[in-house]
Parts: C-alpha cells; sequence; structure tokens
C-alpha cells in the first residue's frame, strides 16, 4: 500500500468522522448529560463496531473483485449510487438544536455496558456496512498486499481515527455544543458533507479493477 494512498484515506476518514451524524452527535449528548467517561466508553463501542463491517466487507469483497469483473463493476456502481444518496440525504437535512440543558443530574454508569451500546449501535446498522462497502475499495492498492489484508489494514486505521475524534468529542463536549448549534457552523458542515460524499462517489464511479 502506498503511503500516499494511505494518508488519503486518513484524510478522508477524518473529515467523514468529524461530520455531524448520529453517532459523534450521540457520544456528544451522553457525555454532556452523564459525563466524560460515559462518552468514552460509548466511543470505545462504536469504533469497536467498525471491525464487524470491515471483516464482513472484507471477506466478501475480496472474493468478488478477485473472481469477476462484472461483480465488481456492479458493487462499484451501487456504491457510488449509495454514496451519491448519502449526498442527497446530508442535503436535505434540516438543522435540530440540541437539548443540552439537562446536564445537572449526571449518574455513575458501568463502563462495559456502555461499551456494549455504543458497540450494538455500530454493528446492527445495515447503512455502516453498506457505506463500508462502497468506502473501503477506493483505497485498495493493486500493487501490495492481499486485497483482504488491505481492508482489514484500512479499518484498523479508520477505527483508530474514529476513536480518537469521538473521545475528543467526549472531552470537551461543553466547548464544543456552542459551535454545533451556530446556524454558519451547522451550513458550513452540511456542505462539506455533501462536497465528500459526492467526490467520494465520483472517484468510485470512474476507478478501475
Amino acid at each position: 500500500m502506498e503511503l500516499g494512498v494511505i494518508l488519503s484515506f486518513i484524510g478522508a476518514s477524518i473529515i467523514l468522522t468529524l461530520m455531524p451524524g448520529p453517532d459523534n452527535l450521540f457520544v456528544l449528548t451522553e457525555s454532556l448529560t452523564k459525563g466524560q467517561k460515559d462518552g468514552i466508553a460509548i466511543s470505545l463501542g462504536l469504533s469497536l463496531g467498525v471491525l464487524i463491517h470491515t471483516l464482513a466487507a472484507a471477506t466478501g469483497l475480496s472474493i468478488i473483485i478477485q473472481k469477476s469483473a462484472l461483480a465488481f463493476s456492479i458493487i462499484k456502481y451501487l456504491g457510488a449510487a449509495y454514496l451519491f444518496y448519502l449526498a442527497f440525504k446530508a442535503f436535505k437535512e434540516k438543522k435540530t438544536d440540541l437539548d443540552l440543558k439537562s446536564t445537572s443530574h449526571i449518574e455513575k454508569t458501568k463502563i462495559f455496558p456502555l461499551v456494549k451500546k455504543g458497540f450494538l449501535m455500530n454493528v446492527l446498522n445495515p447503512k455502516v456496512s453498506l457505506f463500508f462497502i462502497a468506502f473501503l475499495p477506493q483505497f485498495i492498492s493493486p500493487n501490495g498486499y492481499n486485497i483482504t489484508l488491505q481492508m482489514i489494514i484500512l479499518g484498523l486505521i479508520f477505527m483508530s481515527q474514529a476513536f480518537l475524534i469521538f473521545a475528543t468529542i467526549a472531552i470537551l463536549a461543553s466547548k464544543l455544543t456552542k459551535y454545533l448549534n451556530n446556524p454558519k457552523f451547522w451550513k458550513i458542515t452540511k456542505w462539506s458533507k455533501i462536497s465528500v460524499l459526492s467526490i467520494l462517489g465520483l472517484v468510485l464511479v470512474f476507478s478501475r479493477k
């Protein structure tokens, strides 16, 4: 795997993880209402769920890519279509203010149930599986390691950066809320999300086996 490909993957992963969505907003609200440790535990669970999606994508897609050019093309165009669909959904999103006033009552909770909660929340979301199927193949190098191994490495990189970002959000939650509820910040992130997803879709359309 080329260094440039890995750096591009890390950059795209960080941008996508930072975009306001169900996962990071869930980490944010949990951190504010129940404390920093709870948010970090949820972050760990969400990140570990990436392993399951990575293994599913890697074991299945690697066989398809190696055996059938037609199947690869079908997967490629379906993946691109899904990315364009996500971009359209992002375009249709409307701003919703977070209700963060209930921070006075913070309960202590055991860590493992929170990790489990985040893990199941990620693993049981079929949209995450579809996203990984669409996202990972774009950064597979024809020269180098086995395709399955490459996808697993990319999945581990994605998991690591996601945990770091989610944990940072948990720690700095109280400082981030004023920006997340700011209309200008929300508009910038919305159009950034649309742009990134659209570009990823175009890259996938014009990619070759």
